[in-house]
């Protein structure tokens, strides 16, 4: 399951990432017109699920991370961090042949190929080692936004955490190409698919949990506005608008160095 906190932290914690790989694509629809006020016009309604979900967080996602954290040696837990990442290569390579990045759908695929076959099913990320770098990732709320379908406002959803009308609404498609959650799945026993999912968000709440002291002031208004930074910036492929008007691009790091 999602928590609010795992999902608003990917702001805090990925601005730096890798570069994009360059194409041309679509004008990208990230709806920037919408103000405070009516970006986050069911505020009332947020505050109540973000609580709800944050509750969750205090009492068993964050707790399970710690002791994941404290039993599992730091180059398994980063290990496990490439396989689920391997996975996710799918998803990325649907959405850059969706928003036409046909670059970034060779590096994708690559990644995914090689890390399954020589990378042991992504348990180590060689694909890194040799230049095809992973990307920030790519699903169908962003496709939607780069064939200009408005974001719409903010919305905080039971488990699902911090999402805007639009990626709500596009996140069954993302559940589809999973190969975790699809119905077609790669796995036919059903507790080892749910198994690997616990997994999967147990080590991601893990890898989250030095970030928590970078939040400041008003929790919810916190996540609220780094969520958006974050779906700006994932949208415009790392481009995103300073305080003087000008275009800022993210800097390069290295996100797996496994």
């Amino acid at each position: 399951m999602f928590s609010s906190l795992v999902l608003s932290l990917f702001f805090v914690t990925g601005c730096a990432s890798n570069p994009q790989v360059s194409d041309s694509a679509p004008d990208q629809g990230y709806d920037s017109s919408l103000d405070s006020d009516n970006y986050d016009r069911f505020e009332s309604f947020n505050r109540v699920i973000f609580s709800f979900n944050k509750t969750l967080d205090r009492y068993l996602l964050r707790p399970l991370a710690v002791g994941y954290t404290w039993i599992t040696p730091d180059p398994i837990e980063s290990g496990i961090g490439n396989f689920f990442g391997n996975l996710g290569e799918v998803n990325n390579v649907v959405n850059d042949l969706l928003q036409w990045k046909w670059k970034q759908a060779g590096n994708d695929t690559g990644r995914f190929l090689l890390n399954s076959t020589i990378g042991l099913a992504g348990f180590f990320d060689i694909a890194g080692k040799v230049g095809l770098n992973r990307s920030d990732g790519e699903d169908f709320g962003q496709t939607l936004a780069v064939w200009g379908v408005p974001q719409g406002p903010y919305l905080v959803l039971p488990f699902l955490g911090p999402n805007t009308i639009t990626s709500s609404l596009a996140t069954p498609v993302d559940w589809v190409v999973d190969p975790l959650a699809n119905p077609v799945s790669f796995v036919d026993d059903r507790q080892i698919i749910y198994g690997l999912t616990a997994l999967k968000f147990v080590n991601l709440r893990a890898n989250l949990l030095d970030a928590e002291k970078l939040i400041s002031g008003d929790e919810y208004s916190f996540m609220r506005n780094a969520y958006r930074q974050r779906r700006e910036y994932l949208i415009k492929d790392g481009v995103v608008e300073d305080d003087f008007g000008g275009d800022f691009e993210g800097s390069e790091d290295e996100a797996f160095d496994f």
